[in-house]
């Protein structure tokens, strides 16, 4: 019994050893209540306005991608998410979003060194005619004048030391200044440009559109096609059909009727092969098979109303939905020119590339085409994207168009 009591003892004493330990956290954790309360006061009372606060800094930021992308020749996209709105949620969001804590990155690091930097770089210019002139009137200058951290005390370092100072001023010139400007352009790329991720997702994000347009695009010609297959061949074979019932029927009775039927029946088979082959170029244009994209551009700019000069670099076949996607961007380009542009002059040129179609349609119209008003640029913009090619349309009011397309086509 005795030893018992002895062994609680002990392991009390233990463990108020422990919990005065304990004091050397317990303090400082009561004494930083206070901030931290404070902390999340602040948090809850500016939250709901942190969307208003993000929009100087991300202006901010956008200023410097522009400049950044100017020293470095490229640009540097925005990595922002649209926003969706105000209040608390938005502002949850803002706060998870890494592009909001990489902008507070950049401010910081930037902040800490653009200035230090740009006062170097703006000194050094006046800095060098300076130490240059020194040995003119170092004489004349207060006692310990310094030139390369050296006090100019007589004529043989007034004649040194300056040209000593004026090539190190040189070199942080024409060395380290051009540097600085590129590694703060660097910077502002790594903090400022979208990170994998957010490019990935944008990726993700822009194939789910061009896709989704793409097989609506697709379901929209298969209905087409039914539809004129419907409408036009079958109930032609249907009638043909029908005449060549009745012309049976009417052989032994009435030849002469019968005849008549069978030559209406003709007719009608004649018809339907005529629509069944315009369904087919709608298709896939017969011409592509027979002589190539080339011969086939060839032929429709032979076709347009207006001169149309053509110039083709190809050296070997692409894919045959490439070749069908290019052919089809160049009719409906030209049906465009003939219709809207009042253009008198046209020019097509297509470049085949080790791993694009590149192709190129100018007119010198009046400009001002709009792919959102219906005029097949739209349709153009799809059936590129289906192929996970690029468009870019220039058409200023007065200036011409040009629609330049890429289509990727492998190696």
């Amino acid at each position: 019994m005795t030893g018992d009591i002895g062994g609680a003892f002990r392991r009390s004493a233990h463990a108020t050893r422990d919990l005065a330990g304990g004091l050397r956290t317990a303090v400082p954790a009561l004494f930083g209540l206070a901030p931290l309360v404070a902390f999340l006061v602040l948090i809850v009372l500016v939250l709901p306005w942190l969307p208003a606060a993000v929009q100087p800094l991300r202006a901010l930021a956008n200023t410097e991608r522009r400049r950044a992308g100017r020293i470095l020749g490229r640009e540097i996209p925005e990595p922002y998410a649209p926003m969706r709105g105000e209040g608390a949620s938005e502002a949850r969001r803002l706060v998870r979003s890494p592009d909001t804590w990489r902008d507070v990155a950049w401010m910081v690091a930037h902040g800490l060194t653009g200035l230090q930097a740009a006062v170097l770089a703006v000194l050094i210019w006046p800095a060098i005619p300076y130490t240059l002139s020194l040995p003119l009137w170092w004489w004349a200058a207060p006692e310990g004048s310094t030139s390369a951290f050296i006090t100019l005390d007589g004529w043989p370092k007034a004649l040194t030391m300056p040209f000593v100072q004026t090539a190190f001023n040189l070199a942080l010139l024409l060395w380290l200044v051009p540097r600085l400007a590129r590694w703060q352009a660097r910077l502002a790329e790594a903090l400022l440009g979208p990170t994998r991720r957010t490019s990935l997702a944008e990726r993700v994000e822009e194939l789910t559109e061009t896709r989704a347009e793409a097989l609506e695009a697709h379901g929209a010609e298969l209905r087409r096609i039914e539809r004129d297959l419907h409408d036009g061949t079958q109930a032609q074979l249907v009638a043909a059909a029908l005449r060549l019932g009745l012309a049976d029927r009417r052989f032994d009775a009435d030849p002469d009727a019968a005849r008549a039927l069978f030559l209406q029946a003709r007719d009608g088979v004649e018809e339907a092969l005529a629509q069944l082959r315009t369904v087919i170029r709608g298709i896939y244009p017969p011409i592509l098979s027979d002589r190539g994209l080339a011969g086939a551009l060839a032929a429709l700019a032979a076709a347009a109303p207006i001169p149309i000069d053509l110039g083709i670099d190809i050296d070997h076949r692409a894919p045959a939905a490439v070749e069908a996607a290019a052919y089809f961007v160049v009719a409906e380009a030209l049906t465009n020119i003939a219709k809207h542009s009042g253009a008198r002059h046209g020019l097509v040129t297509v470049r085949r590339e080790p791993a694009r179609l590149t192709i190129i349609v100018r007119d010198d119209g009046k400009g001002g085409a709009d792919p959102g008003r219906g005029s097949g640029l739209a349709g153009i913009r799809r059936r590129v994207a289906a192929l996970d090619g690029a468009t870019r349309i220039d058409s200023p009011d007065g200036g011409g168009t040009t629609l330049e397309v890429h289509l990727p086509c492998g190696s």
